[in-house]
């Protein structure tokens, strides 16, 4: 079952970004007064966004159904970590299994915003004519032109909301014990919204991997290595000032990746004490 989840996942996601992606259609959306606007399209009629979203939508109740009524004969028990904690649902009751098919993949879609706002902070405004990181920039939209220290703190912030607003279901159906106060809910929501960054290690140290073998080995020229080889020259800044070459051989993406996932275990350990501790 964990499998399928995993694979509706990936399919709600590439669903909720064809649905996102039809709306940057610059023959759709242009004007006349432009060059692209006097352009029409070879079909009768633009493609409609609508059954993008209807389909992720069919997705996520269908699939719910499917949890609800599999999931109890094959003992699976829906789970999802959150970096300090892990959330553990009832499959055997559909409004239980609905809520775990939602938030999963609501968790998978964040987490792919995390990691298009990732690349908006190491590359800032450097990549401007490359075409993924014009990409990015579309996605995230409005929030890649805000400063980079608003963007850095977007994780906290919309992850400590998000749980602020989902504790209380979450206690009222006795999935999380409920918090004692106000405030020890908002220390609740500051501990996972700042294990919201531990998501960026899968990602950083996929870059730096990549980074490290088009170093050595000719990929081709293409718009994507390109990419990759820019961010990864840009996360690797800050720990530049070590030596880290010897002879031909550079092991800064070596060293960067083990301090990426290093770091994110030492932060996750912490964090998970911390709200065990908060949720006495």
């Amino acid at each position: 079952m964990g499998v399928i989840d995993f694979i509706l996942n990936v399919a709600g996601v590439l669903l909720w970004f064809n649905w996102r992606s039809l709306g940057f259609d610059p023959l759709a959306q242009s004007k006349a007064a432009t060059l692209v606007g006097t352009l029409r399209r070879a079909e009768a009629r633009p493609q409609r966004r609508w059954p993008y979203l209807l389909a992720l939508l069919a997705l996520l109740y269908f699939r719910a159904l499917l949890y609800w009524e599999i999931g109890p004969s094959v003992a699976w028990i829906p789970s999802l970590k959150l970096g300090a904690i892990a959330i553990f649902f009832r499959s055997d009751i559909f409004l239980r299994a609905l809520l775990f098919s939602v938030l999963s993949f609501g968790m998978w879609l964040g987490v792919t915003y995390l990691w298009l706002l990732l690349m908006s902070l190491a590359n800032g405004r450097e990549a401007e004519p490359d075409p993924v990181q014009r990409m990015v920039r579309m996605h995230l939209g409005m929030v890649d032109r805000w400063p980079w220290p608003v963007r850095l703190s977007v994780p906290v912030l919309v992850a400590g909301l998000f749980w602020v607003g989902l504790s209380p279901l979450l206690a009222k159906w006795k999935i999380v014990p409920p918090p004692v106060s106000i405030s020890n809910l908002l220390e609740q929501a500051g501990a996972l919204g700042l294990a919201a960054y531990l998501t960026w290690k899968y990602l950083l140290a996929g870059v730096l991997a990549l980074y490290l073998l088009s170093s050595y080995v000719y990929l081709g020229h293409h718009a994507l290595w390109n990419f990759l080889a820019l961010t990864g020259k840009n996360i690797l800044a800050p720990i530049r000032f070590i030596p880290m070459r010897f002879g031909k051989l550079d092991v800064a993406p070596i060293l960067g990746v083990a301090l990426v996932f290093v770091g994110a275990e030492l932060a996750e350990r912490g964090l998970t004490a911390l709200y065990s501790r908060l949720s006495l």
